[in-house]
């Protein structure tokens, strides 16, 4: 889901309609805005001194940061000494949804691809383990990695690493499900058979809770994230990482690069001049 960070100042003939920087959202969405000539429909949400760097309101604690947090504590729902897997583990919304769950006691696995990514994710985001899903004994490294099971998975990828989620799910195992990236090109499945009656099948046979959401559905619990995930970063308890793409003109193989999983951590096109100065209210 894109979203703007609009930066500049505030004057006398806007003081009424805009407070700068702000950010953008409609249903969900943010929105593209010219300074005086913003609809009525926009809703403006004010960036405070918690958001530092400012483009954290893009990320940990924007749009993703809010997914993770409400996802898993919603439908996740993790108790401690319970395992929790997240796919795309470094970037946005699984790093956080990691580091929450290692916040609530629980155990924490984490999926990335690459070394590097992995390394990051254990090393640095404290997870228990992180598993290379591009290894060719990943199904059995994850089966490993999870001896007691899976109690809550957050699905962000589908595709060969669910396939290899699936048969490691707990009875009552919970899955917030709020992408699917391995799918968005290819719905049809790379070895060409029908996964869906056994996934069904197994769904059933496990009382598995499958609960597919879209961040809005959320967006009463934003006070509540706000203080509580700027409380944790700045007590250190949770970390994050941008991976900042420089230039509008590369927004298009950026986003290319984030659907085949290129980026490391946030990605976030800046386009604004270098000397700019940004600033909370």
């Amino acid at each position: 889901m894109p979203q703007l960070l609009i930066c500049g100042e505030q004057t006398k003939r806007t003081e009424n309609r805009l407070r700068w920087p702000a950010s953008f959202r409609n249903g969900g969405r943010d929105q593209i805005g010219i300074p005086g000539r913003i609809e009525s429909e926009f809703a403006l949400t004010r960036l405070d001194a918690r958001f530092n760097p400012i483009t954290t309101a893009l990320g940990v604690l924007g749009m993703p940061g809010l997914t993770a947090y409400a996802g898993l504590l919603t439908v996740g729902k993790p108790q401690p000494d319970e395992t929790v897997v997240v796919a795309a583990a470094s970037g946005p919304v699984g790093s956080l949804v990691g580091q929450i769950a290692k916040i609530k006691g629980a155990r924490a696995i984490g999926i990335a691809g690459g070394a590097a990514k992995c390394a990051f994710v254990k090393d640095e985001l404290g997870f228990d383990a992180a598993i290379d899903h591009r290894s060719p004994g990943f199904a059995e490294d994850l089966a490993a990695a999870c001896p007691n099971g899976i109690d809550v998975y957050f699905e962000l990828v589908g595709g060969v690493v669910w396939q290899a989620v699936l048969p490691l799910l707990n009875e009552h195992a919970r899955v917030p499900l709020c992408g699917l990236t391995a799918q968005y090109n290819n719905p049809v499945s790379d070895d060409g058979v029908d996964h869906l009656p056994a996934t069904f099948m197994e769904i059933l046979s496990r009382s598995v809770t499958l609960r597919g959401f879209i961040v809005r559905e959320f967006w009463d619990q934003r006070p509540t994230f706000l203080d509580k995930v700027s409380g944790w970063i700045s007590q250190g308890r949770v970390h994050f990482r941008e991976d900042i793409v420089q230039g509008f003109t590369n927004a298009p193989e950026a986003f290319i690069g984030l659907l085949e999983g290129r980026n490391f951590g946030k990605l976030i096109v800046k386009v604004e001049s270098a000397d700019h100065k940004w600033k909370t209210a």
